[in-house]
């Protein structure tokens, strides 16, 4: 069961998106969130990628993996990182991460696991659909 939720989001886009939908999807189980086995009081805290190409992730992820050991006795297998769209589509944003393979190699390497999305948008779906944006 998973009780703690690390959103990693793109810094590029956070500069400008404040991640509300990514907020929102996660409050209410749906996109990326509909069938996660998640604890009741799950926590989820959001951060970005450090920029490009995605580095500080690693570094990022291993300190949250000690800090939740050591303050709230989260194991590593309670914990799971959230790739959020802005990195894992062609959206509004731009175009898919293109460092989206090395940071899921990264976050490997932290014995974490890894998911992709968050808000699932209807009109970059649609726009998926009529080929506008890459699938």
């Amino acid at each position: 069961m998973i009780k703690l939720i690390a959103i990693v989001q793109c810094h590029l886009v956070h500069q400008r998106c404040p991640g509300y939908f990514c907020d929102k999807a996660f409050v209410e189980r749906t996109g990326g969130f509909e069938n996660l086995d998640l604890a009741e009081d799950v926590r989820k805290l959001s951060f970005t990628c450090g920029g490009c190409c995605g580095r500080a992730t690693h570094r990022k992820l291993m300190t949250l993996k000690e800090k939740a050991r050591k303050y709230d006795n989260i194991e590593a297998d309670e914990i799971l990182v959230v790739l959020a769209s802005c990195i894992t589509k062609d959206n509004h944003h731009g175009p898919e991460c293109p460092h989206h393979g090395y940071l899921k190699e990264l976050i490997a390497k932290t014995g974490l696991a890894v998911s992709c999305d968050t808000h699932i948008s209807k009109k970059a779906e649609k726009n998926r659909e009529l080929g506008i944006y890459k699938t």
